[in-house]
Protein backbone atom coordinates (compact mmCIF):
# COMPACT_ATOMS: atom_id res chain seq x y z
CA UNK A 1 0.00 0.00 0.00
CA UNK A 2 1.13 3.59 -0.69
CA UNK A 3 1.48 5.58 1.25
CA UNK A 4 -0.87 8.37 0.95
CA UNK A 5 -3.01 5.33 -0.23
CA UNK A 6 -6.68 4.32 1.02
CA UNK A 7 -7.03 1.63 3.55
CA UNK A 8 -10.34 0.56 1.52
CA UNK A 9 -9.15 -0.06 -1.26
CA UNK A 10 -5.94 -1.82 -0.04
CA UNK A 11 -8.79 -4.23 1.83
CA UNK A 12 -10.38 -4.60 -1.73
CA UNK A 13 -7.45 -5.79 -3.47
CA UNK A 14 -5.95 -7.60 -0.03
CA UNK A 15 -9.51 -9.71 -0.20
CA UNK A 16 -9.53 -10.07 -3.84
CA UNK A 17 -6.10 -11.53 -3.64
CA UNK A 18 -7.21 -13.74 -0.32
CA UNK A 19 -9.91 -15.76 -2.22
CA UNK A 20 -7.23 -16.51 -5.11
CA UNK A 21 -4.91 -17.76 -2.91
CA UNK A 22 -7.26 -19.68 -1.09
CA UNK A 23 -7.10 -20.96 2.94
CA UNK A 24 -3.27 -20.06 4.14
CA UNK A 25 -4.06 -19.71 7.71
CA UNK A 26 -5.49 -16.72 9.43
CA UNK A 27 -2.17 -15.50 11.24
CA UNK A 28 -0.18 -16.20 7.45
CA UNK A 29 -3.26 -13.58 6.70
CA UNK A 30 -2.72 -11.03 9.03
CA UNK A 31 1.11 -11.06 8.96
CA UNK A 32 1.08 -10.31 5.00
CA UNK A 33 -1.38 -7.47 5.47
CA UNK A 34 0.46 -6.08 8.13
CA UNK A 35 3.72 -5.54 5.97
CA UNK A 36 1.55 -4.45 3.35
CA UNK A 37 0.10 -1.73 5.69
CA UNK A 38 1.77 2.53 5.17
CA UNK A 39 3.95 3.02 7.68
CA UNK A 40 1.53 5.44 9.74
CA UNK A 41 -0.57 2.88 10.88
CA UNK A 42 2.31 0.30 12.61
CA UNK A 43 3.24 2.72 15.18
CA UNK A 44 -0.87 3.04 15.82
CA UNK A 45 -1.41 -0.89 15.54
CA UNK A 46 0.92 -1.64 18.37
CA UNK A 47 -0.74 1.12 20.41
CA UNK A 48 -3.60 -0.03 20.07
CA UNK A 49 -5.58 -1.11 23.17
CA UNK A 50 -7.06 -4.89 22.98
CA UNK A 51 -6.31 -7.84 20.91
CA UNK A 52 -5.86 -7.79 17.23
CA UNK A 53 -6.46 -11.92 16.56
CA UNK A 54 -8.34 -11.68 13.94
CA UNK A 55 -8.03 -10.33 10.29
CA UNK A 56 -11.27 -8.43 9.97
CA UNK A 57 -10.78 -6.91 12.81
CA UNK A 58 -7.25 -5.69 12.16
CA UNK A 59 -9.07 -4.70 8.80
CA UNK A 60 -11.80 -2.65 10.74
CA UNK A 61 -9.67 -0.75 12.77
CA UNK A 62 -6.80 0.15 9.65
CA UNK A 63 -10.19 1.11 8.38
CA UNK A 64 -10.95 3.21 11.29
CA UNK A 65 -7.76 4.92 11.88
CA UNK A 66 -7.06 5.64 7.80
CA UNK A 67 -10.70 7.47 8.05
CA UNK A 68 -9.51 9.62 10.90
CA UNK A 69 -5.97 10.43 8.94
CA UNK A 70 -7.62 11.79 5.91
CA UNK A 71 -10.39 13.64 8.11
CA UNK A 72 -7.25 15.43 9.62
CA UNK A 73 -5.86 16.13 5.88
CA UNK A 74 -8.60 17.61 5.69
CA UNK A 75 -8.39 19.92 7.76
CA UNK A 76 -4.86 20.53 7.50
CA UNK A 77 -5.44 21.96 3.58
CA UNK A 78 -5.03 25.78 3.40
CA UNK A 79 -7.20 27.71 1.38
CA UNK A 80 -5.45 31.07 -0.18
CA UNK A 81 -6.85 34.26 0.44
CA UNK A 82 -5.58 36.82 -1.51
CA UNK A 83 -3.33 38.77 0.90
CA UNK A 84 -4.24 42.11 1.92
CA UNK A 85 -7.50 42.07 0.30
CA UNK A 86 -8.92 44.26 3.20
CA UNK A 87 -6.53 46.58 2.33
CA UNK A 88 -7.20 47.08 -1.59
CA UNK A 89 -9.63 48.76 -3.57
CA UNK A 90 -11.89 46.61 -6.69
CA UNK A 91 -9.25 47.78 -9.23
CA UNK A 92 -6.58 45.92 -7.33
CA UNK A 93 -4.61 49.05 -5.67
CA UNK A 94 -3.90 49.87 -2.44
CA UNK A 95 -6.31 51.96 -0.85
CA UNK A 96 -4.78 55.70 0.54
CA UNK A 97 -3.82 54.64 4.50
CA UNK A 98 -2.10 51.36 2.86
CA UNK A 99 -0.18 53.14 0.36
CA UNK A 100 1.16 55.82 2.96
CA UNK A 101 2.00 52.87 4.96
CA UNK A 102 4.11 51.46 2.64
CA UNK A 103 5.83 54.53 1.47
CA UNK A 104 6.75 54.89 4.78
CA UNK A 105 8.17 51.47 5.48
CA UNK A 106 10.06 51.95 1.90
CA UNK A 107 7.86 48.95 0.67
CA UNK A 108 6.77 48.41 -3.08
CA UNK A 109 3.73 49.86 -3.45
CA UNK A 110 2.41 47.39 -6.21
CA UNK A 111 3.19 43.96 -4.43
CA UNK A 112 4.03 45.28 -0.95
CA UNK A 113 7.50 43.60 -1.17
CA UNK A 114 10.90 45.60 0.37
CA UNK A 115 12.02 46.82 -3.01
CA UNK A 116 11.09 49.99 -5.10
CA UNK A 117 7.74 50.60 -6.92
CA UNK A 118 9.85 51.47 -9.97
CA UNK A 119 11.75 48.00 -10.18
CA UNK A 120 8.94 45.87 -9.30
CA UNK A 121 9.05 42.88 -11.49
CA UNK A 122 5.40 41.95 -10.40
CA UNK A 123 3.91 45.12 -11.75
CA UNK A 124 2.70 44.81 -15.84
CA UNK A 125 4.78 47.48 -17.52
CA UNK A 126 8.28 45.87 -16.15
CA UNK A 127 7.25 42.81 -17.21
CA UNK A 128 6.66 42.60 -20.87
CA UNK A 129 8.94 41.82 -23.28
CA UNK A 130 10.64 39.95 -20.05
CA UNK A 131 10.77 35.87 -19.61
CA UNK A 132 9.93 34.50 -16.92
CA UNK A 133 8.51 37.67 -15.18
CA UNK A 134 12.22 39.22 -14.72
CA UNK A 135 11.96 42.38 -15.70
CA UNK A 136 13.70 43.35 -19.05
CA UNK A 137 17.02 44.32 -19.01
CA UNK A 138 17.63 47.84 -20.53
CA UNK A 139 20.43 47.84 -23.31
CA UNK A 140 22.97 50.54 -23.69
CA UNK A 141 22.15 53.79 -25.94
Amino acid sequence: MKESGQVSLYIEDFSSLMSRIGDCGERAYIHVYRRGLASRFLDQLTSHPGNLDSLQELMDITLELDTRYHEGQKEKVIIKIKPHASLLNKDDKSIGSEKERRIKEGLCNYCGRKHPFGKCFKRPENTQGSSKGFPRKQGKA
